[in-house]
């Protein structure tokens, strides 16, 4: 039988990177938020055996290096199952874009593969295989805002704020997140580790940042109006101080990645930041309008754009299967 799912997009509000780990892995803190803009898979399953990759995008690997491929293998093999699967998948998020594709697509094939082999994994099973996959995989089983530590894959649900419109822009760069890294470690280096605050501080500072933004926006007279409420929440994200590292290293490689975010805060972005380590660039807005029409105004400019909105957990969950 064959499962349908949507396999939702992310983007990092904040990200902080920390020291390397033993093994090998960079420590970071981040807050990793759902967005509604997807791609589409279908999993079938039938007799036989083996893993089949069906995508048309350029840029996506069809074999074993593929991380649908490789959640799949690991989930056969913890229900001890021999089948012949096959993942279509309908690609419509940009590759090495920051939006976390790849692992989302993951995760999406997981819980599509359970509920067509009628066999569900339990929630210790699925975190494993899923951390054990990449680093990022573990935010998709969650959904909404979620707090990520370690290299990323230690997950906590963070109660979600309503949701808040945002421009994704999609420019046709791709950054390599492993090339980013190495190039923050060139420039830790270059500083030196005595012209740099401690890595305990830099970590502990973005869980005050983050604390002060989420536990700022509760305080007061809530608004009746939601636009009111978003703009309340967006003036405490920009007064928390809340930044993504990747920029410092990506943006001097890439100006043009610079140059969409000062365009996107021109056409009245409240927040805006790289996603991951890029090459996406988003924008919070106030209203749905006012990011409509940011969009259009960034389409007009050259600048791939769209409009969109953040999920909720509820929400995330609520629309996944088709």
């Amino acid at each position: 039988m064959g499962v349908s799912v949507r396999s939702f997009a992310k983007i990092n509000i904040g990200l902080r990177i920390g020291a390397t780990r033993p093994d090998g892995f960079h420590e970071l803190r981040t807050v990793y938020q759902t967005i509604a803009l997807h791609d589409l898979l279908r999993v079938n399953v039938g007799r036989g055996c083996g893993i089949e990759i069906r995508c048309d995008a350029g840029g996506v690997p069809d074999d074993e290096s593929n991380t649908c491929y490789r959640v799949a293998d690991r989930v056969l093999r913890s229900l001890r199952l021999r089948a012949k699967v096959t993942i279509c998948i309908e690609k419509k998020l940009p590759v090495q874009g920051g939006l976390g594709g790849a692992s989302s697509n993951a995760v999406a094939t997981l819980l599509a593969l359970e509920r067509a082999l009628k066999q569900p994994l339990s929630a210790e099973e699925r975190l494993r295989i899923a951390s054990e996959v990449g680093s990022d995989l573990p935010l998709f089983l969650l959904g909404g805002m979620v707090l990520g530590t370690g290299r990323g894959e230690q997950v906590y649900a963070l109660d979600d704020p309503w949701p808040l419109p945002c421009v994704i822009a999609t420019p046709q760069v791709g950054v390599s997140t492993p090339e980013a890294f190495r190039r923050w470690d060139q420039l830790a280096a270059a500083r030196g580790k005595l012209t740099r605050p401690p890595i305990s501080s830099t970590i502990n500072g973005f869980s005050h940042s983050i604390f002060a933004w989420l536990s700022g926006s509760s305080t007061g007279v809530p608004s009746r109006k939601d636009g009111d409420r978003a703009e309340a929440l967006l003036l405490d994200l920009v007064r928390a101080g809340i930044e993504n590292d990747f920029e410092r290293v990506v943006f001097p490689e890439y100006p043009e990645l610079r140059d969409v975010k000062r365009a996107m805060e021109r056409v009245g972005a409240r927040y805006s930041s790289l996603s991951g380590s890029g090459s996406t660039v988003y924008g919070l807005f106030a209203s749905k309008t006012e990011a409509r029409k940011a969009a259009e105004r960034l389409r007009e400019d050259g600048i791939r754009a769209q409009a969109t909105t953040t999920l909720t957990r509820r929400e995330y969950w609520r629309k996944m299967f088709l």
